[in-house]
């Protein structure tokens, strides 16, 4: 992590991608049509430290779903954007309403759509099993698959850069 410390430490919003990434990409359907998605525990117990740390989250995602919405409440996601088409123009109106620069913004993403994005911020990162597009403009490619850990991966390397704990206080 060391080379990425100063990029890490000055970053004041997490954007995740969803499939692929929060995600292992597969979606489930039951026979009523009914579509199902995995979700790691262990990355949402990211998210809740970046939120005792005070560092604001989004979701930027091209799919349009309640499943997503939900989760994105369960984990108290600051900002969540669905059915994106123009991903760098959605990340541009996070970055004005949180009166915040693009190089304070760290970006997971897995997939073509997210490419725009992740060359702008300044902390780019994706799972071990994204698109080799991806791999070749990513400042760090994680040590997960994702939906497996990747996330969380991200969470913690933010928080270390900032000297912040990665463990919960007894009254959380």
């Amino acid at each position: 992590m060391s080379p990425f410390i100063e990029k890490l430490r000055i970053i004041d919003l997490i954007v995740f991608d969803v499939d692929g990434t929060m995600t292992d990409g597969g979606t489930f359907y039951s026979d009523q049509g009914v579509a199902m998605k995995r979700f790691n525990i262990r990355d949402g117990m990211g998210i809740v430290l970046l939120h005792k740390a005070g560092i604001r989250t989004a979701i930027i995602t091209s799919e349009q779903t309640q499943l997503v919405q939900k989760r994105a409440e369960v984990l108290k996601i600051d900002t969540i954007i669905q059915g994106s088409r123009n991903k760098l123009a959605s990340l541009a109106s996070l970055c004005d309403k949180f009166k915040i620069a693009m190089n304070q913004i760290a970006y997971i993403g897995d997939d073509v759509n997210d490419l725009q994005c992740l060359q702008q911020v300044g902390f780019s990162m994706c799972p071990a099993d994204a698109h080799h597009l991806i791999m070749n403009n990513v400042h760090y490619i994680s040590a997960y698959n994702g939906g497996h850990g990747a996330v969380r991966e991200l969470c913690d390397m933010v928080l270390e850069s900032k000297n912040m704990s990665i463990t919960l206080p007894e009254d959380w």
